[in-house]
């Protein structure tokens, strides 16, 4: 029973020992690492543009009023539908009639009739026919349209986006080089990456729009910067 134990005992020290010698040497190539940040950044002309359009319609009856902003908003999606703007890039974004009045010193605030106003939000998705569409538009709701903004953005920005991202890399991979050069040593393999936001755009605006008529709206397309950060851990060798 004795000899039994001393073997069991025996046994168990070579693991022990087997154990110690191990992870000491895992671990000491695991802290062998050096972690930096790498950001990437390209720009990109827009490709579609986002413009927000009303109707509005004044009358002394309110179904009325709303009555003839129907009909020019009728109009606005005929110009766009003859401008190949497919229905689901128009999306109304409100509906109101509502009581106008004219206030006088002497007589206060009286009220002159209704107004009737249905807004839209509209894509193009071709930005380089953005003005003529916009003219389109204005022609067909003469003094009943108001173009309330245009938002020039990026609908097709995967490749932007992995442009970016290999910007990144490099930017990363170029510090990281640096730093292992400095400390005498060279890199090893990548042990992680993480990208740390969302890709951001920022838009500092550079006129490339041209019209081939002068009457036609000149929309100023700018550019976008699309942006990715992220973080890398190489292993030293």
């Amino acid at each position: 029973m004795r000899k039994v134990n001393r073997i069991t005992a025996a046994i168990t020290a070579l693991f022990v020992l087997g154990a110690l010698w191990v992870y000491p040497a895992q671990g000491a190539e695991s802290d062998r690492h050096i972690t930096v940040s790498g950001v990437g950044t390209v720009s990109v002309v827009p490709d579609a543009v986002r413009f927000y359009l009303s109707v509005t319609s004044l009358s002394d009856k309110s179904a009325s009023a709303l009555s003839s902003a129907s009909k020019a908003a009728s109009n606005v999606r005929a110009a766009l539908k003859s401008e190949d703007i497919a229905s689901k890039d128009i999306k109304s974004s409100n509906l109101s009639v509502y009581p106008e009045y004219n206030y006088t010193q002497d007589k206060g605030s009286v009220i002159i009739g209704y107004r009737a106003t249905q807004s839209f939000t509209v894509i193009i998705r071709k930005a380089e026919s953005a003005g003529k569409v916009i003219e389109s538009v204005v022609s067909a709701g003469n003094e009943s349209v108001a173009i309330n903004g245009i938002a020039p953005f990026i609908s097709k920005g995967s490749a932007a986006m992995q442009e970016a991202r290999a910007a990144a890399v490099a930017d990363a991979k170029s510090k990281a080089t640096s730093y292992a050069k400095l400390l005498g040593t060279s890199l090893g393999k990548v042990i992680s990456l993480q990208e740390n936001s969302a890709p951001s755009y920022s838009f500092p605006m550079l006129g490339v729009a041209k019209a081939e008529d002068a009457s036609t709206p000149v929309i100023d397309l700018g550019e976008e910067e699309v942006s990715i950060s992220i973080t890398v851990k190489w292993a030293l060798n």
